[in-house]
């Protein structure tokens, strides 16, 4: 890549504009959370609002904003203000630091596992929309770039009760700024190690009943090798545009839109005898269009709200391999949804009902050329109280299904105040995931065949935990256990005579269990810390799981000065020893990924009003490390830039 070509790149993310809109989550500075000066228990407890956690906006149907003290689960709530200290470009990176989640990454493909759950039981959502791959059930959150402003949410735990296939052992969802929540312009421009451009840039406005952002981000690099003692640089080129806002037609109804495009297209190497090799000519490119249109309206003074909404996720993946199995993939989803929500005025208490209806189509275009699809309707019943002390939530779903038996999942949650410092909470629920549509259909003729018989994998989960705040609210504590089963994991056979793979259901149970722990501290001059740390347990059939280690930490101490015109970050995330497949030999054998430590430096100072440097060295000590058997990834990269703000 010529470096021309990458600083005209940056410049399109930097002056690219357009039109789309969608609802704001709120309008407030993503970094702290809204509470009332009526509220008892921000009255009780004292948070600095540099540990103020955000609100939670996808652990409830009902679209309520709801306080992380009020939730009856395990949430984490990364802000705006703490990925731009982190100076975190990719999201994927930033969940290292999330309990409870494992990330994989390699060339083309980066998964996110929950609890020990696969990569396609975790729901993914990106400003309110589904955006997971219909035919893998899989999202790619490699693809998934931090843009300015933006904020993350992980519920752990199954909420499938809420939001049916997929979501069978948490959701993760990521929210881009709104209008309202950073009004103005700002861009970013950075470059570094294997000529890499990052570039990015927004606008967002509001005025009276209206509110509406843009952004556009766009990545390029040469990369490096990923094969071991490989000479052939891995590298890609991502472009992102998206929009949001919302419109009041009249005070008690609105109307609200959010549309995102993205591509990524690099190179990857293929496999020979289990090793990564490198592989000249094969190419992958990764396309996807979302959007979103909703109206809202209100009524009895607010507390009865009514929400319509449809959305539409359209993915194209296409591989070029030469000396491999090239593909061509078309997945697409239509969803639409009513929402209708009661809030009992002074009762603290809301119930509400939904209903979905979804259609989900697949296409391997090179090999079958046949388009195959599911149709899903789910209805959810949801009550929720949240008082003084005492919260407590429950929440039932039926789904009718049109190639399985329909499902009914359900999950309930209390959590109790003991004391103004100290609370308990439980939960119990169960989840469900459907196969997908490559694994009902098959995906490479005579190398992966689809099983039309196989049937919903189910999971029951329950879990307890404790959060506890001490020195005067400078210091949060939380400590979680969960226990989860799953019954009927997909997993691939390779049956005589024939031995072509193809997806079966087991009739022994898998089971994930294990410990997370969180702690967040204000030290006061300006230090902060966040730690975390997550044991998992997780075996298949009585076999440890693959790619997912017993032990993950992180560490992240930020100084802010006095001023906020500077800053420096320390990031230090561990991965402990892991197990992975060699498909080297048949059956595949074992194989140990060594445990590994990536240490993150950065520094910003702002030279002028709006006006910042920084730089940044992403795994500092050059760790040689493996996230997938044999797919060596990244060395030390050191990155400097500039942002502004006006």
């Amino acid at each position: 890549m010529k470096f021309g070509k990458l600083l005209s790149g940056a410049a399109v993310a930097a002056l690219g504009t357009g039109l789309a809109w969608s609802a704001p989550a709120v309008a407030q500075d993503e970094g702290t959370i809204t509470e009332t000066e009526t509220d008892d228990r921000a009255e009780r407890i004292y948070i600095p609002q540099a540990l103020r956690t955000d609100i939670l906006v996808s652990a409830s149907r009902s679209k309520d904003r709801l306080s992380p003290e009020d939730f009856t689960g395990s949430a984490t709530v990364v802000t705006a203000n703490q990925i731009e200290q982190r100076q975190i470009r990719d999201i994927a990176d930033v969940l290292r630091d999330v309990p409870g989640v494992t990330v994989s990454s390699v060339a083309g493909q980066s998964q996110i596992r929950l609890r020990g759950g696969e990569a396609n039981h975790v729901l993914v959502l990106v400003d309110g929309i589904e955006v997971s791959d219909p035919g893998s059930g899989e999202y790619d959150i490699g693809t998934l770039q931090a843009e300015i402003g933006s904020r993350l949410e992980v519920i752990r735990g199954p909420q499938s009760a809420l939001y049916g296939n997929d979501a069978v052992t948490g959701v993760i969802a990521y929210d881009s700024a709104s209008g309202a929540a950073r009004e103005g312009f700002d861009a970013r421009l950075e470059g570094g190690t294997n000529t890499t451009i990052n570039g990015s840039a927004r606008y967002g406005a509001f005025g009276d009943g209206w509110d509406a952002a843009l952004s556009a981000t766009v990545v390029s690099t040469d990369g490096e090798p990923n094969a071991r003692g490989g000479t052939r640089d891995i590298g890609r080129d991502s472009y992102t545009v998206s929009g949001k806002g919302t419109v009041e037609l009249a005070d008690n109804f609105s109307l609200r839109a959010v549309g995102r495009y993205a591509v990524t297209e690099g190179q990857f190497n293929n496999q020979a005898g289990g090793l990564v090799v490198d592989s000249p000519g094969t190419r992958f490119e990764n396309e996807s269009f979302s959007a979103l249109i909703g109206a809202r309206l209100s009524a009895l003074e607010g507390s009865w709200t009514h929400d319509l909404s449809a959305q539409i996720t359209d993915a194209d993946r296409q591989t070029d391999a030469p000396a491999g199995f090239p593909s061509s993939t078309e997945s697409d989803r239509f969803k639409a949804s009513y929402v209708t929500a009661y809030d009992f005025g002074g009762t603290d208490h809301t119930v509400t009902f939904a209903a979905d209806y979804e259609l989900e189509g697949f296409n391997n275009v090179l090999t079958f050329d046949d388009r195959n699809e599911v149709e899903n309707v789910g209805f959810v019943g949801e009550y929720r109280h949240n008082g003084d002390r005492f919260d407590f939530s429950a929440s039932v779903r039926h789904d009718i299904n049109d190639l399985f038996e329909d499902a009914t999942t359900f999950r309930v949650g209390a959590g109790y105040s003991i004391t103004d410092t100290t609370r308990l909470r439980a939960a119990v629920g169960s989840g469900v995931k459907n196969p997908t549509l490559s694994e009902l259909f098959g995906f490479f003729d005579g190398v992966f065949v689809g099983n039309p018989d196989l049937q919903p994998e189910k999971s029951i989960t329950w879990e307890v935990g404790i959060d506890q705040t001490i020195a005067d609210g400078a210091v949060t504590l939380s400590a979680t256990y969960f226990n989860a089963e799953l019954e009927n994991e997909i997993f691939l056979t390779f049956p005589a005579p024939t031995f072509i793979q193809t997806p079966g259901n087991r009739i022994t149970d898998s089971t994930q269990q294990g410990v997370e722990f969180a702690v967040a501290a204000d030290f006061g001059g300006g230090f902060t810390f966040n730690g975390a740390y997550s044991f998992l347990d997780a075996e298949e059939a009585g076999v440890e799981e693959i790619r997912r280690p017993d032990h993950i930490a992180s560490a992240v101490v930020n100084w802010t000065s006095s001023s906020d015109r500077a800053g420096v970050n320390l990031a230090v995330r561990y991965n402990g020893d892991a197990t992975d497949n060699n498909f080297g030999t048949f059956p595949a054998t074992v194989e140990t990924l060594e445990a590994f430590t990536l240490v993150n430096l950065n520094a910003r100072y702002e030279v002028a009003g709006g006006l910042e440097v920084f730089a940044r060295a992403e795994n500092l000590l050059d760790e040689d490390y493996e996230q997938v058997f044999s797919f060596v990834s990244p060395g030390r990269q050191v990155v400097a830039g500039f942002s502004a703000r006006f």
